[in-house]
């Protein structure tokens, strides 16, 4: 059905409904009105009195009264107040015929279109996506990029979030502009590696470990760089040299470092056991006095358990703090620790058994 047809059938029904009360009012004015009420009540009184119902000094006094209401009446009705109803009533009705009319078109052309096509109940139930300001603020640096392609801070600020977005690809030639036009460092040389690994699917190429070869050459403490090419090791079946390598990280790590759990658990991966702390931090721990020594475990499993607060699925870190708290005497922290850590990997079936075991291990897997 042409949907024009049905809006003038509904414009149609409108003004009716404006006009329908008028006509009524109009129609009840004209056939039943106050004059007329008072006028039955005085032929009424003349029948009560020629029946003997009332006297006839009542019956002159209610005459009165009802005359005197007559008189107002009929000069209401003949009053100059009727010609003003009239032309009210002519003014309304050609606001109904003409004006609604006329609104309906201004409010609907600019903001409907008969048009436009039916949308799926499954995309008007859709909840919207969580990710999609952030993917709009990416178009609008995308869009300011085509237009000033050396705005190497611009491809510094883009290239981390494409990687978010899963957009690997597009991630790697974010970074090399950064490099290009933003200057060479050892971070961006590492992100760049990280990005390659991302594009090929978690494979460390020969192209990634160039890079961090070359984010090492810039700095050698470059930590992500040295974890990765750790990581290539393994892949490539040198379990040795990436725990040489791994190892050697946490030789220089302090002990609140956040990626110590990460490379703790490369090396459980390639069969060696991690050492807790560097040797440098345990030969000063011997050198310090009974208290001092105290403070300072006591610091470190402090800044453990915020870690594990932030990031929980570290099962290596949990065990550790497990087995500080019993260490310390602190069996109740302990307890406390192991329901935490089993509701932090609760939603992972390896890294809860592996952590079970480990609660096993230290006599505490009730």
């Amino acid at each position: 059905m042409n949907p024009w047809f049905v809006f003038a059938l509904m414009t149609v029904a409108a003004v009716f409904a404006v006009l329908w009360p008028l006509g009524r009012r109009y129609q009840s004015l004209a056939g039943g009105t106050e004059a007329s009420v008072y006028r039955d009540q005085l032929a009424e009184i003349d029948r009560d009195l020629a029946g003997g119902l009332i006297g006839a000094a009542e019956a002159e006094q209610a005459r009165i009264e009802i005359s005197r209401r007559l008189l107002a009446a009929t000069g209401a009705e003949t009053g100059p107040v009727a010609q003003p109803t009239t032309r009210l009533r002519r003014v309304i009705a050609i606001v109904a015929l003409v004006g609604l009319p006329l609104a309906g078109l201004a409010i609907y052309l600019p903001l409907g279109s008969p048009q436009l096509g039916d949308f799926p109940l499954a995309a008007r139930s859709q909840a919207p996506d969580g990710k999609e300001p952030l993917v709009n603020l990416v178009a609008q640096v995308e869009a300011h990029l085509e237009k000033n392609p050396t705005d190497g801070r611009g491809w510094t600020v883009l290239a981390p979030v494409l990687a978010r977005l899963g957009r690997s690809d597009d991630a790697v030639r974010a970074w090399r502009n950064a490099i290009a036009y933003g200057g060479d460092s050892s971070e961006r040389r590492a992100d760049l590696g990280e990005a390659l690994i991302a594009a090929a699917g978690g494979v460390v190429t020969g192209e990634a470990k160039g890079e961090f070869e070359r984010a090492l050459a810039l700095n050698a403490d470059e930590v992500k760089a040295s974890y990765f090419l750790g990581l290539a090791a393994e892949q490539d079946g040198r379990t040795g040299d990436a725990a040489s390598i791994w190892k050697a990280m946490l030789a220089k790590a302090p002990p609140d470092a956040p990626w110590r759990g990460l490379v703790q658990a490369a090396l459980s991966r390639v069969g060696v056991v991690a050492p807790a702390l560097s040797d440098d931090t345990m030969a000063a721990a011997r050198e310090m006095t009974e208290t001092d020594r105290n403070a300072m475990v006591r610091g470190m499993v402090d800044r453990l358990a915020a870690r594990l607060k932030q990031n929980g699925d570290d099962v290596e870190g949990w065990l550790r703090l497990v087995r500080a708290y019993l260490v310390m005497g602190e069996r109740e922290k302990a307890v406390t620790a192991r329901a935490d850590a089993r509701q932090a990997v609760a939603n992972d079936a390896d890294r809860l058994r592996q952590l079970n075991e480990g609660l096993k291990n230290l006599g505490l897997d009730g």
